[in-house]
C-alpha cells in the first residue's frame, strides 16, 4: 500500500446557521409551557399509535434552539442512542436539552427503561457540560415532569 493512500481521510466541517434571532425563541420557564410548544409541533396522527422520542434543544437562557425527532419505535418502546442526542446537542451548541417521548397508552408513569434512560444521558451530558433541565412523557391530554416530581 502506497504511503499517500494511508493518508486519504474525509474532512469534517461543522457550521450552524440559524434561522433566526435568539430573543425571537421561545424561552422554557415552566414544563406546562414546555408541553404546549410540543402539542404545537408533534404528529398527533402519530401519538396515540406510535412511541416516538424527542429532544428540545435550549441555549444558556433557555431559548428553544429547536426540536430534533430522535426515534420512532412501535406501541410499546423506541430505542434511543445517547450518541445521536449528543451528535446533535454538539452540532447546535446547545447548552441544555429537555427530554420528550410520549405514551402511547396514555399511561404517563415512568418505566425503569425511561428512568435508566435519562440518568445515562444526564451521566454523558455532564462531561460535555450540557444541563438535562427534564425529561418529559407525554399523551395527547397530559403529560408528566420527570424535574416537577423530583427524580430529575
Amino acid at each position: 500500500m502506497e504511503q499517500n493512500q494511508l493518508l486519504k481521510v474525509s474532512e469534517v466541517q461543522i457550521t450552524y446557521k440559524p434561522d433566526f434571532n435568539a430573543a425571537d425563541r421561545p424561552q422554557i420557564s415552566s414544563s406546562k409551557q414546555c408541553y404546549n410548544i410540543l402539542m404545537q409541533h408533534w404528529n398527533l396522527g402519530l401519538i396515540n399509535f406510535l412511541e416516538e422520542f424527542k429532544i428540545i434543544l435550549l441555549n444558556r437562557t433557555n431559548r428553544v434552539l429547536g426540536l430534533v425527532d430522535i426515534s420512532m419505535g412501535g406501541v410499546s418502546g423506541t430505542y434511543v442512542d445517547p450518541k445521536i442526542v449528543f451528535v446533535v446537542a454538539l452540532k447546535a451548541n446547545a447548552s441544555g436539552l429537555i427530554l420528550v417521548h410520549n405514551h402511547p397508552s396514555g399511561n404517563l408513569k415512568p418505566s425503569d427503561a425511561d428512568i435508566k434512560l435519562t440518568q445515562k444521558i444526564k451521566d454523558g451530558a455532564k462531561l460535555l457540560e450540557i444541563e438535562i433541565h427534564d425529561h418529559l412523557i407525554i399523551s395527547e391530554n397530559s403529560y408528566y415532569s420527570m424535574t416537577d416530581d423530583g427524580i430529575m
